[in-house]
């Protein structure tokens, strides 16, 4: 396959198709190489014994504003817009609401100190209170929202994200990673399960080499992980080793899921939501999402790093412990282990989504950069505020396809 093409897409996620849908409006030739299998990136609805289960992203962040939900509404795709039970505890289990009352203040004095008195280091874990019964929580906490651990984090980048979202998140029951994959315009070419291996500079455009042959485009678009960019499964040109650079100090997080099938009889209420142990490694739990027969066990940080480490059966194993000391060992018997994620071990992928090291919040801006008029970038890492979400990810894309567009017009 040699192809000649005025765009190529690097990548099928939310940000390359955000990419080709803007691609599609234009008149200028398009064609995605997704390494994957599928379309949609880290936006994955699988389903399985009837269900539909999101194992990426499930939630429309700051809702009022997120590009999916206009997306869906156009394809008359219905959307639940009733709140998320976060910072709930059904019946108070293990976790009492004076207790809950106590971790939540002790959360909103850290956020207080990074608003108000910021360290030097731009590090997170600076903030936290010495010998605060509740740094555990805290911990967990940022670890679902980022992946990532305080000690790695850069406290700019994560109020640019605190300030930038808002309390709005909707959900859609035919699935997320559904609504993302099926958004992709007929009228552009895609090709899975070929990844690009390496991209060369030519006099006016870049080479694409892959599996099956080489594309030569005027512009590529770059929607990769900042796991892949920073990597070795993608060949990059030297002359890009500055966005290397900046995608290594935006790191993905860990974030993964388990799920579980409720069989039978069991003391489980529609949107009902627990944390696990809030003084120790925890997963979040999510029961009867939408009213379906699951249990939705979210893993973040050092939740993640364990599930990742020990494999899907310890994690089960984990979670089945501490939903029976919340509802009884009689539980044990109406909970079945069906399917869970592995985002970190996705070699085109790499973990969940990106946060960025102490020190370099900028990096965002730096990834976002064209180079010399036909290499674009996107994806959620370049976001100057909805980072880690699928909206911020389509954006992106839509931004990176526009650069093209516009490049075009002033080559000669």
């Amino acid at each position: 396959m040699t192809t000649d093409v005025d765009v190529a897409i690097v990548g099928g996620g939310a940000a390359g198709i955000g990419a080709a849908r803007r691609l599609a409006q234009s008149n200028y030739s398009t064609v995605l190489f997704e390494a994957g299998p599928r379309l949609g990136g880290r936006a994955w609805t699988h389903e399985v014994s009837g269900l539909h289960l999101d194992l990426g992203c499930a939630w429309f962040h700051s809702a009022e504003r997120n590009s999916w939900i206009r997306i869906a509404e156009a394809a008359g795709i219905p959307i639940d817009r009733r709140p998320a039970q976060w910072g709930n505890q059904y019946r108070d289990l293990g976790f009492p609401k004076a207790e809950r009352v106590k971790a939540g203040e002790a959360f909103a004095a850290w956020m207080h100190r990074l608003e108000s008195s910021p360290s030097a280091s731009d590090c997170a874990a600076d903030a936290l209170a010495p010998e605060c019964e509740w740094n555990d929580y805290i911990r967990t906490i940022v670890g679902f929202i980022s992946g990532g651990d305080p000690g790695q984090l850069s406290i700019a980048d994560y109020l640019a994200y605190d300030q930038s979202s808002s309390e709005n998140n909707w959900r859609v029951p035919s699935g997320y990673g559904s609504l993302v994959a099926n958004s992709f315009p007929s009228r552009v070419p895609f090709h899975l399960a070929i990844p690009v291996e390496s991209i060369a500079l030519e006099a006016s455009g870049v080479t694409l080499a892959t599996p099956a042959g080489t594309v030569r485009a005027r512009a590529a678009i770059l929607t990769v992980s900042t796991a892949v960019l920073a990597g070795d499964v993608l060949k990059l040109p030297a002359e890009l080793t500055p966005w290397m650079e900046a995608a290594s100090c935006l790191p993905l997080g860990r974030n993964e899921k388990l799920f579980f099938e409720i069989v039978g009889d069991a003391p489980f209420a529609d949107e009902s939501q627990l944390l696990g142990n809030p003084r120790q490694r925890t997963a979040s739990y999510y029961i009867r999402p939408l009213g379906s027969r699951v249990i939705e066990c979210f893993f973040g940080g050092e939740g993640a790093r364990f599930l990742e480490e020990s494999g899907h059966a310890a994690g089960f194993d984990f979670a089945l412990g501490q939903l029976s000391a919340l509802f009884g060992a009689g539980i044990r018997g109406s909970l079945r282990p069906l399917i869970g994620s592995r985002w970190s071990e996705a070699k085109h992928i790499g973990g969940g989504y990106s946060y960025a090291l102490p020190g370099h919040a900028t990096a965002r801006t730096a990834l976002a950069r064209p180079f010399d008029e036909r290499l674009f970038f996107a994806g959620e890492a370049t976001s100057a505020g909805d980072f880690s979400t699928a909206h911020g990810a389509h954006d992106s894309g839509v931004r990176a396809a526009e650069e093209a567009i516009a490049a075009i017009l002033r080559a000669p």
